[in-house]
């Protein structure tokens, strides 16, 4: 029987694995850490990234990567982005002759400015690979919550197939063939999702946080076509979607990572927000595309100590006055 394989046994992975066994998917769920899935395998719950949710049956966890991807035919790579490289390496002896990669984390490489798909297609060239992203909570999908998001890739019949296989009653995949758009949407959001936190976590109101959101929908706008993406990507559910989403809400890892720094809290306790990681090469890449984002930079320097709070919201408030549009 075909069936999914899950690499990533964090709050996300958990859930898609969850989400896709209710549906009658056999799924192996693979971890590195060996205490998260012996937990999984023994209380059918996982207590550290995903607490409180009864996880089915037809979830069979694993630390053994040759067995998760046994007789798969979808392969959802869940890990974080600045990890991705180092599991993709170990792939190929392991990987069915049939199966398709879907990326599912948001970010790009810091060290190299490097797409997660750009990643998979050095590493593993020939396969299919598509991108799943969109605004999507983990406790929300792993609860069968109404979700929509977009699964997108180069070839628009892969990506058709892709959203046939991956939507359920609850998850709706919209096809997409603007796999750097969907991909440049996720990634700069987090970015943006910071900086909303920071409004709100150093108490400057909601009208501020609106304001911020919607300079940050432009930018990402902007930067998103010079990597490559289409305008109406970025502002669908993988751009403007996912934007809103995060930069709303205390579940985002991202806004609620801002929101820390923006109390002037300690950070070293919180759990990973991709941002962190992508602020510097989403504002290196700016800068070489040409593109003005203030933004983006402005937490790039808060996250690198060039600047502190009150000076980057200084900066933000400061900013030249011009006409809104053009």
């Amino acid at each position: 029987m075909s069936r999914i394989a899950v690499l990533g046994a964090g709050a996300w992975g958990t859930a898609l694995a969850a989400l896709y066994a209710r549906g009658g998917d056999p799924v192996r769920l693979w971890g590195r850490d060996a205490a998260t899935i012996a937990a999984i395998d023994a209380e059918r719950e996982n207590p550290r990234y995903l607490p409180g949710i009864t996880l089915p049956p037809l979830i069979r966890p694993t630390t053994d990567l040759a067995e998760a991807l046994a007789g798969s035919d979808v392969v959802l790579l869940v890990v974080p982005a600045q990890s991705l490289a180092g599991l993709a390496g170990r792939l190929a002896e392991h990987l069915p002759a049939h199966a398709t990669l879907v990326l599912c984390a948001k970010g790009i490489e810091r060290r190299t400015g490097r797409f997660m798909s750009d990643i998979v297609v050095e590493t593993l060239p020939d396969r299919p690979v598509g991108v799943l992203s969109g605004p999507s909570f983990a406790s929300d999908v792993a609860r069968g919550l109404p979700t929509a998001v977009t699964v997108a890739a180069t070839d628009g019949e892969t990506a058709d197939a892709l959203a046939r296989r991956l939507s359920t009653e609850s998850f709706r995949c919209y096809a997409s063939d603007d796999l750097r758009g969907v991909e440049a949407g996720g990634a700069l959001k987090n970015v943006l999702a910071l900086a909303a936190g920071v409004v709100i976590g150093r108490g400057l109101g909601a009208s501020a946080q609106a304001a911020l959101v919607t300079r940050g929908l432009n930018e990402l706008r902007r930067l998103g076509e010079a990597l490559g993406g289409r305008p109406e990507t970025l502002m669908g559910l993988s751009g403007l979607g996912d934007l809103i989403l995060t930069c709303s809400s205390p579940q985002s890892r991202n806004f609620a990572y801002g929101a820390a720094l923006g109390r002037g809290e300690d950070l070293s306790g919180l759990k990973l927000a991709e941002g962190v990681f992508t602020a510097a090469i989403a504002a290196r890449l700016a800068r070489e595309s040409g593109i003005e984002a203030p933004i983006v930079e402005t937490v790039a320097e808060l996250l690198s100590g060039e600047l502190s709070v009150d000076e980057a919201a200084q900066r933000l408030l400061m900013r030249p006055l011009k006409r809104e549009v053009g």
